[in-house]
């Protein structure tokens, strides 16, 4: 915990399909471990690793980006966002919150006078899976 950690990993879904690998573009990753820089359940599989240790963990929706939150759908009326008349279903867009940060968005239905935006994270609600071999502990 509170050390910069190299790993390389593989991640699939249940069904075996690859969403990502470090492995594949042959470029490990660093990070803080522990501190919050990485989902819980992949940070937490790295707290106890030795280098060159390799695990493969199952994460459940709550250990990964969370459950899908009917919250981060947001209805609006076209007129009253800028710009929407010219999106469609599947385009993926960035919103201001109140403080300014950036929200990335998905168009997921769209009617003469209205737009639904969905902010879920695009792996929210899913379970995911890893393997993971610990590279590297920097000092």
């Amino acid at each position: 915990v509170g050390k910069a950690c190299v790993v390389n990993y593989h991640g699939t879904f249940n069904d075996g399909t690859c969403f990502d690998s470090s492995f594949e573009r042959g470029e490990p990753i660093q990070f803080i471990c522990g501190v919050g820089m990485m989902i819980p359940g992949f940070d937490k599989a790295v707290v106890d690793m030795k280098v060159g240790d390799i695990v493969n963990i199952h994460l459940m929706p709550e250990e990964a980006y969370g459950p899908r939150s009917a919250a981060m759908i947001l209805q609006a009326p076209i007129d009253k966002l800028p710009g929407s008349e010219n999106l469609n279903v599947g385009d993926k867009v960035l919103l201001s919150n109140a403080l300014g940060q950036p929200i990335p968005v998905v168009v997921i239905e769209k009617t003469e006078d209205s737009i639904t935006l969905d902010g879920n994270h695009e792996m929210a609600g899913k379970e995911l899976n890893f393997k993971i071999e610990l590279v590297e502990i920097v000092e």
